[in-house]
């Protein structure tokens, strides 16, 4: 009877050690389950708030197109179809997710000097409270959050692959130009840009399921 009883009292011990077992893979399961949520939220949340930016800027970019042409006279809508060198690519190159936001933050990069040069060109033919430099200035500012924005979502969902170095080194931007040529180098750029901001906006739409649902993002 003895040993029959410590077999029983050994099994219960067993069935309650599985059973608290059992319950602690539950917990870690369940927390696993809370702890991938949370960061698939947080993802989401950066890419609708980075798609969001993108929008005001690509809304702010039309609106700068429109200005620009009206302050330029004669000719305005013939001054974009025109051929000009050296204007970074509006399209977003790469296969994988991280390539594709590398690539974003790349574009948005090159553009900047060739709209802070545009800004400069129109400075110097617009008068000071002309509201085509207003527009110019809040494309170029909300131009440098939207790349600051992009750069910080690649490290966080990327950490272990460093941004790479733009393949084409830095941008070039034309050197001095006659007032014809500036207005048509600034409304091609302008024009390019906009192109740009509606690229990022798919690529961006179809980034949340690729990379917020894989676990990999971090809130530090």
């Amino acid at each position: 009877m003895n040993g029959h009883v410590k077999n029983m009292h050994f099994q219960q011990l067993v069935e309650r050690a599985a059973t608290i077992l059992c319950f602690l893979l539950l917990v870690f399961v369940d927390s696993t389950k809370t702890v991938a949520a949370a960061r698939n939220q947080g993802c989401s949340h950066d890419l609708h708030q980075t798609l969001k930016l993108t929008r005001f800027v690509h809304k702010d970019t039309g609106d700068l197109i429109k200005q620009y042409k009206a302050s330029q006279g004669e000719m305005a809508e013939l001054l974009c179809k025109a051929s000009v060198s050296d204007i970074p690519d509006p399209n977003i190159s790469g296969l994988e997710p991280s390539e594709k936001t590398a690539s974003m933050y790349a574009q948005l990069q090159a553009f900047a000097p060739h709209l802070r040069r545009v800004y400069e060109q129109q400075t110097d033919l617009q008068p000071p409270k002309s509201p085509l430099l207003n527009l110019l200035n809040m494309v170029i500012n909300r131009t440098g959050m939207l790349t600051r924005r992009i750069n910080n979502f690649y490290h966080k969902v990327f950490p272990n692959l460093p941004l790479p170095e733009p393949a084409g080194g830095s941008t070039t931007v034309p050197s001095p130009q006659n007032i014809f040529q500036q207005k048509v180098y600034g409304c091609v750029v302008l024009t390019t840009y906009k192109k740009l901001l509606t690229n990022m906006s798919k690529n961006m739409r179809t980034l949340r399921s690729k990379v917020c649902r894989k676990g990999i993002y971090s809130r530090s």
